[in-house]
């Protein structure tokens, strides 16, 4: 037994990255071997390596040397299918599942198109094994199973009308009807940007409240869809709080979304060097604190309760320090 669980290992290792690196080589032109080895968190001569593999399998790898070359599937040409046998596509459906659910964006997708074409008894392989894994539940983040992170997705790719079963923070349950339309990953949790049929109102779920999705065969209405990561921001951001403050700094988006993340404010250009912030919080007093510990110039435009908040903090920290000898 221990043999066959270390060949599972190094297939899984060797197949699944192999399936990894054509996705990430599919979606963009061009890839250096120092990004490639950073996504995959690999080294070097391994993505080399396994560039050399690729091209074995029959797919068209080009490559330029140098600086600035690096890696591109070549353009028009024709993708083999990746051969797989039982043994290394459950390993590397299994990979995959553990990376879609770290959050991997581009895992997720590849692991939606392998389950789709597993043969059937993969697929219930693969099942069993959803349902022996078990993962420590942390307080860092909420667990949710491979299995249901697929169905999700793929109601949000087929375009069909579900019935939503769904538990709320306060634990309340309720059954909905939505039109799903993407799975947004925060770098903590999954999100599902569905609309709410009932109310009309495009909303966001965190996917793992979603306690059971069940297609109901009419098409959804994804008429005038939001921004699915600019909704799910703002819901976060502000969501939980009674009052919301409106800043401006004087740094390009780039910079303000290094100093206050887009899981506490939602961010929004003011020209080329500036950006305007909404950040919520729980008083105008709380909001002033969190501002002056930014130490960054900065201008509340509303609400004047946080202008007036920040102003009386700022005057009592310059008459504690007014007069004082320097040390």
């Amino acid at each position: 037994m221990g043999w066959a669980c270390a060949r599972l290992l190094r297939v899984l290792s060797a197949s699944a990255r192999l399936l990894r690196l054509l996705s990430l080589l599919s979606s963009r032109p061009s890839w250096t071997c120092a990004e490639l080895a950073d996504r995959m968190e690999v080294t070097d001569r391994t993505v080399r390596r396994d560039v050399a593999r690729l091209r074995d399998l029959g797919y068209s790898v080009d490559s330029e040397a140098g600086p600035w070359g690096g890696y591109r599937l070549r353009a028009g040409s024709r993708v083999p299918p990746l051969i797989l046998d039982d043994e290394e596509a459950l390993a590397v459906a299994v990979g995959l599942s553990e990376a879609a659910l770290g959050g991997d964006q581009a895992a997720l997708s590849a692991m939606l198109k392998l389950r789709q074409v597993l043969p059937r008894r993969i697929a219930d392989r693969l099942g069993e094994l959803d349902d022996a894994f078990v993962r420590l539940p942390g307080a860092e983040k909420p667990q949710i199973g491979p299995g249901l992170l697929l169905e999700l997705a793929t109601a949000c790719r087929r375009g069909e009308r579900a019935r939503l079963s769904y538990t709320d923070g306060e634990g309340r349950s309720t059954v909905r009807d939505v039109d799903p339309y993407r799975l947004v990953h925060t770098g903590r949790l999954w999100y599902v940007v569905a609309r709410d049929v009932t109310r009309g109102q495009w909303r966001t779920f965190r996917a793992d409240r979603v306690d059971r999705l069940q297609p109901t065969g009419h098409p959804a209405d994804l008429t005038d869809p939001p921004d699915p990561a600019q909704l799910v921001s703002r819901n976060i951001a502000n969501g939980p709080y009674p009052l919301t403050a409106t800043i401006r700094v004087p740094l390009p988006p780039r910079e303000a979304l290094r100093l206050v993340p887009a899981t506490v404010g939602t961010h929004r250009p003011d020209g080329p060097d500036a950006t305007i912030i909404d950040i919520g919080g729980p008083d105008p007093d709380g909001l002033a604190r969190y501002l002056l510990g930014l130490g960054t110039p900065l201008r509340v435009l509303a609400p004047e309760a946080v202008r007036e908040a920040l102003v009386r903090r700022t005057r009592q920290l310059l008459d504690d320090n007014a007069g004082l000898p320097a040390i």
